[in-house]
């Protein structure tokens, strides 16, 4: 009898953990289905920063382009990238990329571990929509729509999941979660991989470097910095943007979005609480910074050089965003005031590098360059001089290694220089070739006449705003029906002299 019983509690001890274990696992599911939404929502973030930039004449297409970089994500990226990011969990050796399966989504089921579940492929796929739609501001008013598609399907499909494979996945040879037989040559030798918690490098740089390489190669919008004869302007024009609203808009809902992508990265909730909400102040803090820093910075040189101060909307926002991906890599492995400094940097390098470009003559629409090309690569080598060690230490399990700032030996330092020279030659020698070949084939750059009549009317079928007004006779008709109902005279035309 007293067996019986006590054969009965145990059973229902084994029942309630094993209800608990599938309740977390329920939990987990559903913070990563929310974060992996809230990043997917950065998509309309885009579009209504993009669609603000431009001028008016082209948001038909720029709104296109969004939402086909998430199409074309989500196919690319299902059919070939996540097997290249992934596709070989039980590797025994260091792989510069997966494709031992997942390849049309073979292998994924709904209740496996995180990089074969649904949920998993799910949030890696709304990342590497984000890697491809930076590029779509940076060429925008010139690019042709066959180009676009072209160069989204490849950088989703296999340039962003090399990336995403070296730094991110469980054989790469950058990678911090390395699991290979002997841990991996990288924290072998250094007693630490690559960190880059949320991809200020695997996303914002490879979308960012990718932006440069097609801006070079295409060429600036007519009358950007030359005349209608070639000659070059003695200032370079500048494009006003057509909807400052949009653009406000769309900042906030890219910085609500990075609640998903920083704090989400956690890829669960439950033990990982204190580090989800050490990823929203850090990037809090870090996107303020780099607005305030970026939006006086821009007062002071404008104030030295211009003798008149002015606080510019344009700079407040961009600077807010290079905050938001300058703190991207180390948002889990730096304290408050760290994310601070961050921050601040990463508004004045806006400012800095977005004057280069104009120097070098290269034409970013919508400054997707500056904010993530050069602040994706200082969040990288961030992380390797405000990293706390004891941060790390919790967070990857690596002990006496963080940033030099702290005393640290210089293994970490190094590590996020070899991740940033990776993330340069790779996306160089892939897309380099790609864009000169698309512009070889005439598949590039619209032509002049329709550059200036501008893309909606040219390429969709019409403008985006409806600005006719009412006819003129009936208009006068109204007026003269309501002053008639009135008794009141019509006002006289005025007669020329």
């Amino acid at each position: 009898m007293h067996g019986q019983i006590a054969r009965r509690l145990a059973n229902r001890q084994l029942d309630a953990a094993s209800d608990l274990a599938a309740f977390k696992t329920d939990v987990d599911n559903f913070y990563l289905l929310f974060a992996g939404a809230c990043v997917f929502l950065m998509q309309a973030g885009f579009a209504m920063l993009c669609a603000g930039s431009v001028r008016a004449k082209n948001v038909k297409n720029i709104m296109l382009k969004n939402i086909l970089d998430a199409c074309g994500g989500a196919i690319g990226f299902y059919t070939l990238g996540y097997a290249i990011a992934y596709g070989d969990p039980y590797s025994t050796l260091d792989r510069f990329l997966g494709g031992t399966t997942y390849w049309g989504g073979d292998g994924l089921d709904s209740g496996a571990g995180m990089d074969t579940s649904y949920m998993g492929w799910f949030f890696q796929f709304a990342f590497a929509a984000t890697a491809a739609t930076i590029v779509a501001g940076t060429v925008a008013e010139r690019c042709k729509m066959s180009a676009y598609i072209c160069y989204s399907l490849f950088l989703t499909a296999f340039v962003y999941p090399v990336v995403v494979h070296a730094v991110w996945s469980s054989a790469g040879f950058l990678s911090s979660f390395n699991s290979v037989e002997g841990g991996g040559k990288l924290m072998v030798e250094h007693g630490a991989g690559v960190i880059d918690f949320a991809g200020s490098g695997v996303v914002h740089m490879t979308g960012g470097v990718t932006a440069l390489i097609a801006a070079a190669i295409l060429g600036a919008r007519k009358g950007r910095f030359h005349d209608a004869d070639g000659n070059p302007l003695p200032e370079p024009h500048t494009f006003p943007p057509h909807s400052v609203s949009l653009q406000v808009l769309g900042t906030f809902i890219l910085w609500f979005g990075w609640y998903g992508f920083n704090p989400g990265s956690t890829l669960g909730i439950d033990g990982y609480g204190d580090t989800a909400a050490l990823c929203a102040i850090t990037t809090t803090l870090s996107a303020a910074c780099g607005c305030v820093s970026g939006l006086f910075f821009n007062f002071l040189i404008t104030l030295i050089f211009d003798g008149e101060g002015v606080y510019d909307l344009t700079m407040a926002m961009n600077g807010c965003l290079s905050g938001l991906v300058g703190i991207t890599s180390g948002c889990c492995v730096m304290q408050p005031w760290a994310a601070c400094i961050t921050g601040f940097i990463s508004g004045i390098l806006y400012i800095a590098s977005s004057n280069l470009l104009v120097m070098l003559k290269i034409d970013d629409a919508v400054d997707a360059i500056p904010v993530h090309g050069f602040n994706g690569m200082w969040g990288v080598l961030s992380v390797g001089l405000l990293a706390d060690p004891d941060l790390v230490a919790t967070n990857y399990g690596f002990d006496d290694r963080g940033g030099i700032f702290y005393g640290s030996t210089g293994y970490v330092l190094v590590n996020q220089i070899l991740c940033v020279l990776f993330i340069l030659g790779w996306v160089s020698v892939t897309m380099i070739p790609f864009f000169f070949a698309l512009k070889a084939l005439n598949l590039l750059r619209v032509d002049a006449l329709e550059e200036e009549v501008g893309l909606d009317i040219s390429h969709h079928g019409g403008a985006a705003y409806d600005m006719t007004g009412p006819k003129k006779e009936d208009v006068e008709e109204l007026i003269a029906q309501r002053s008639t109902k009135h008794n009141v005279e019509p006002a006289p035309e005025e007669v020329e002299a």
